[in-house]
Parts: structure tokens; C-alpha cells; sequence
């Protein structure tokens, strides 16, 4: 076991938002060697990014930019911090946060809790430049405009991120999920084109797995009527499986880690038969082996993100997963990830 695993196994003996607290100052402090290079057979492009690795961050874990030089050394193709709204909020009240270690998952309310876009935005103006950087844009509460929010996110940062993300999937911000119907999404997605303008920093659209694949389908020819640059499927559910066993399985918030696996799955499927290669595609969603991130990249995902398994598995699993994916690969024939995106279909 690393340093950074065995720091990892110390964390879960504490209150899990502590822990995350005292993990990105870790992230800020230790001085971290720097990666070595990616495995040239790891490389994928989504829309106009090109990544060394397809094992991305998922929004979550450093939501106010504060680590971002720690977890640029961790070895992932990408990292993507947020959710930030226009205003700092607290979120919603403590205890928020929940492991549910029988279900290797996670259930969180935290409600978009950060300090704001301006501190945001100032901290990722020291970003660390050799890594591709994302950051995930929110709305704040109790805002009556919340696409105007997401405008004043997109101008405010750009420039500073290597793509931004636009979140209408979390469940703990009320009525955020209504702006994935067609007629708030192209209002939504019309408003943040204009603004967008002539600037090429890629915009990405993350959904939730809790959606019919027709409404998928909508989704999907939105965000290409609207020239988004990418969808991230998915987001947390609101479902509970009947398999969970962990005490706090009834928590209110959503639910990630291994039970999403099968409800994201699904999600990216049918994001990838509507899609019909027309726009890439990042999963996300119970990934916690090299063995589901290939399953994820047959079935038309360009690249995933983790983020719950690295609760349970340790950043260590980001090398792990990138080790099992460049065997597989080159077992099967392929010279990059991209030549392997939708194989399965």
C-alpha cells in the first residue's frame, strides 16, 4: 500500500466530510512527485480536447479549486473541480454526507455547498497548467433565473478552465433537475450559446442516470442543436436498490458508487444510441476497476471520471485503472483508447 492509499485508509476512521476536509488540505501540503508519462496508448480525444489518459476526476472532491496542483499529480488525464455557484452558500445542514461501506457508495445532500465563483475564479488563475482542468458550474439555491446563473459562471470564467461543465443533474439543489426538459434545456443551452460566443473553450452538458432513454434522446439533439462539446452521463441517482445493506441506505441525498453502476450503465448506452457517434460521451458512475472502464469505453464513452471508488480503493486505483486499460488494449489490437470508444455496440 502507497503513502497515498494508507492516508486514504486512515481517513475512512473519520466523519466522512471531515475527512474530506482534512484530504484536500493533504492534496495542498504534500509535496506529491510528479507523474510519470501516460502510456502513448492511452490517448483519447473528447470533442476538441485531447487527453494522455481517458481516467478523469469527477466535480466533487475539490469543490473550490483549493487542490488542484495535488490532484494534477495523482496521474489523471483530466480534472474537473466544482460544482461553484454565482454566490458562496453554505449548503444544506451537517450531517450531509454518508459511506455506506457495505454498498461501497456514497450518499450526499451537501446542496452545492462553496465560496463562491470569485474565489474560484482566483484560484484558477494559479492553476497548474500542465494538466487539463475542468470546472462544473451550478446555480445557487434560491436564485429565480438559474440559467442566468450558469451564464454568469461561463463568462466569469473564461480563459481559466480547460472546459467547462454545465450541471443540471444534482439532486440536492431544488428544481435544477427540471432544466433537463426540452423547453428549459434549449433556453438554457440558447442563452449560454450567445454568451459563449465566438470563445472555443469546449462546454459539456452532465445529465442524470434517473432519465428515459427518450428523454436521453432529447437531451442528446439539444446539445447538438446547441453545439455543446460533450455529455457526462451521469450524475447521482434518487433511486435506492433494493441490494442496499448499509445503515444509512434511506439517507436522503444521492446515491453513487458500485449500486450506480448498473443505472449509469444504462444511461450511457442509450446516450451512445442516440448520440450515434455525433457527440462524445464520459462515464461516470460506479467505474472502480480497469474492467469497467473498458466496459464503459465499448459502449461509447471517450473517457470516465471516478470519484466514490477512490473513497474505498485509494488514489492509487487511478494507476491501477490506467495499467489494466493500456494491457486491454493492446490485447485487443487498438493503438489508442479512441480507436476503442463504441467497439461494443
Amino acid at each position: 500500500m502507497g503513502l497515498t492509499d494508507l492516508g486514504a485508509a486512515l481517513l475512512r476512521t473519520l466523519d466522512p466530510e471531515t475527512a474530506h476536509q482534512l484530504a484536500i488540505r493533504a492534496l495542498q501540503v504534500t509535496p506529491l512527485p510528479a507523474p510519470g508519462a501516460d502510456d502513448p496508448v492511452l490517448r483519447t480525444r473528447v470533442g476538441r480536447l485531447d487527453l494522455p489518459n481517458p481516467v478523469g476526476l469527477a466535480a466533487g472532491l475539490d469543490k473550490n479549486g483549493e487542490a488542484l496542483h495535488g490532484l494534477a499529480r495523482l496521474g489523471f488525464g483530466f480534472v474537473e473541480c466544482g460544482s461553484v455557484t454565482p454566490l458562496a452558500q453554505p449548503g444544506n445542514p451537517r450531517p450531509r454526507l454518508f459511506r455506506l461501506y457495505q454498498d461501497r457508495a456514497i450518499i450526499n445532500r451537501m446542496g452545492f455547498n462553496n465560496a463562491g465563483l470569485d474565489a474560484f475564479a482566483t484560484r484558477l488563475g494559479r492553476r497548474p497548467t500542465q494538466a487539463v482542468i475542468g470546472a462544473n458550474l451550478g446555480a445557487n439555491k434560491d436564485t429565480e433565473d438559474k440559467a442566468a446563473d450558469y451564464v454568469q459562471g461561463l463568462i466569469r470564467l473564461k480563459g481559466l478552465a480547460d472546459y467547462v461543465t454545465v450541471n443540471v443533474s444534482s439532486p440536492n439543489t431544488p428544481g435544477l433537475r427540471a432544466l433537463q426538459g426540452r423547453a428549459a434545456l434549449d433556453d438554457l443551452l440558447g442563452r449560454l450559446a450567445e454568451a459563449r460566443g465566438e470563445d472555443p473553450t469546449p462546454v459539456f452538458l452532465k445529465i442524470a442516470p434517473d432519465l428515459t432513454a427518450d428523454e436521453i434522446g432529447l437531451i442528446v439533439e439539444a446539445s447538438l442543436d446547441h453545439g455543446l462539446d460533450a455529455l457526462i452521463v451521469s450524475n447521482t441517482t434518487l433511486d435506492r436498490p433494493d441490494s442496499l445493506r448499509s445503515p444509512d441506505r434511506g439517507e436522503a441525498g444521492g446515491l453513487s458508487g458500485a449500486p450506480l453502476k448498473s443505472r449509469a450503465t444504462e444511461a450511457l448506452r442509450a446516450a451512445a444510441e442516440a448520440s450515434a457517434g455525433r457527440l462524445p460521451l464520459i462515464a461516470v458512475g460506479g467505474i472502480d476497476s480497469g474492467a469497467e472502464a473498458w466496459a464503459r469505453i465499448r459502449a461509447g464513452a471517450a473517457a470516465v471520471q471516478i470519484y466514490s471508488a477512490l473513497i474505498y480503493e485509494g488514489p492509487g486505483l487511478v494507476a491501477r485503472i490506467k495499467r489494466d486499460l493500456a494491457a486491454r488494449l493492446r490485447a485487443e489490437g487498438f493503438s489508442t483508447v479512441s480507436e476503442a470508444v463504441g467497439t461494443a455496440r
